[in-house]
């Protein structure tokens, strides 16, 4: 397929400032002014992008690639999904910015499509302009509702690169950037590297439990506010909960007066096959934070649903925090559209059914025929290959091995999510079986090829 070329402008016409730019590739241009996020820049060729639809994106020569990962597992509804397109470009002809004091149709109903899916009683919304200030924001009310200031969460997690959500977050981004307090962590199931000399998915549940209820205790349960979990850790493995770990924890955080903050801002609107992922459990939130999947990331956007307790608490008592962005019209407009959109066209309906029944049986079937995958899991569009270099002792393989995959799927024209020793099998809702089937297929040559000799 061909670049989309825009058309050249009319005589006369006014010349925006990236049209007299000097000339030069996207990879050049990249090169000289973009610094990016969680790298060493000097060595970076990044992947150039210059268009996507659907499933499918293509850099500037035209090369197609099946995008798997969903850029950063948002791209729920699939790439310029027209009807998204189209409430956007309906609400830049109509408005398209204004004030978050203000009352605004788009942003009162983007809040209402998103409430419908909450647990009842949780009827309001405070729009963030992405998933790090929506957990920012919702450990702000934890402490004010509660009147206590620390914030339990898991090692194994991600909340965000803001000040508080980087140190509520496990994994090692915590680490140089520890500087806001209140914060304390502790171990979740993982079965498969159990922490708790486990060997079935109840004893790891409630060993877990067990260990959270320590860690509580040791804490001080007075000062706890909140304890924070993604529903199903994303960045950390596709860590689906044993079935009454959720429940166990919300009974552990009413025994003390603890809110349960669930991060949804990757788990979210689709992605497990659910329009959120704690649909599958037992388990009722005090806050739910998302983003990501809420429209897809076609404009940013991220938010906090909040249980009518902890609203009412700001009914006569001021807040104390707000964005110039939040409920942005166009990133409302898009939430509508989206949500609309996977309604009417049961896109939810269709991760659920093709993980089911397409991706999870397919990835069984890899993991039978090659021994470097230790583990699948995952449900919907939301699935983790481990990669092993042992069956036994399940050692990680190396991770020029992991690099060889992701270059042997690129070079076959799947755009694959590695983290760690881990693929992470993470299209838009919207994939079909034909697309499952084509990169299974890579899947199976990529681990062939770089397995062969291991």
């Amino acid at each position: 397929m061909n670049v989309p070329v825009p058309a050249a402008s009319s005589p006369g016409a006014v010349r925006s400032p990236a049209s007299q730019a000097p000339p030069g590739t996207a990879l050049e241009l990249d090169r000289a002014h973009v610094f990016h996020s969680w790298s060493a820049q000097g060595s970076l060729q990044p992947l150039t992008i210059a268009g996507g639809l659907g499933c499918e994106v293509w850099d500037d020569t035209g090369r197609r690639y099946l995008d798997f990962s969903s850029q950063l597992v948002n791209i729920n509804i699939g790439h310029q999904h027209p009807r998204v397109v189209a409430a956007i470009a309906e609400q830049a002809h109509l408005l398209t910015t204004i004030a978050p004091g203000h009352a605004n149709l788009t942003r009162g109903r983007a809040a209402q499509l998103i409430t419908e899916r909450a647990p009842d009683g949780m009827d309001k919304v405070f729009f963030t302009n992405g998933g790090a200030d929506a957990n920012e924001n919702a450990m702000r009310m934890a402490r004010l509702h509660t009147g206590r200031s620390k914030i339990l969460s898991a090692y194994r997690s991600y909340h965000g690169n803001t000040g508080s959500a980087v140190v509520a977050t496990g994994d090692w981004r915590r680490i140089p950037n520890e500087f806001a307090h209140g914060h304390a962590h502790f171990f979740t199931p993982y079965l498969f590297r159990s922490d708790f000399w486990a060997t079935t998915p109840e004893e790891e549940c409630a060993r877990a439990l067990e260990h959270l209820a320590r860690v509580v205790e040791c804490e001080g349960p007075a000062s706890i506010a909140a304890i924070l979990l993604e529903t199903v850790p994303g960045t950390a493995g596709v860590l689906t909960p044993p079935p009454g770990y959720l429940a166990g924890v919300r009974e552990i955080a009413d025994k003390h007066g603890i809110l349960l903050i669930l991060d949804e801002v990757m788990a979210g609107f689709g992605r497990t096959g659910h329009w959120f992922a704690f649909d599958a459990h037992d388990v009722r939130p005090d806050l739910v934070t998302f983003a990501k999947g809420v429209n897809s990331g076609y404009v940013p956007a991220g938010g906090v649903i909040i249980d009518a307790p902890v609203a009412a608490t700001f009914d006569d008592r001021v807040f104390p925090g707000g964005l110039t962005y939040s409920g942005h019209p166009l990133a409302m407009a898009a939430i509508v559209g989206t949500l609309e959109a996977m309604a009417d066209e049961k896109i939810v309906e269709n991760a659920r059914a093709v993980g089911a029944e397409h991706i999870g049986p397919g990835l069984r079937a890899l993991a039978d025929a090659h021994p470097v995958v230790g583990e699948v899991r995952g449900s919907g569009v939301f699935w983790a290959l481990e990669l092993v270099a042992d069956q036994e002792t399940r050692a990680p393989i190396a991770p020029a091995v992991i690099g060889a995959v992701k270059q042997g799927c690129l070079d076959r024209g799947l755009l694959p999510f590695v983290a760690e020793n881990r693929l992470h099998v993470v299209p838009p809702c919207v994939v079909t079986p034909a697309e499952v089937d084509r990169a299974l297929a890579v899947y199976d040559e990529v681990l062939t090829e770089v397995t062969t000799g291991l």
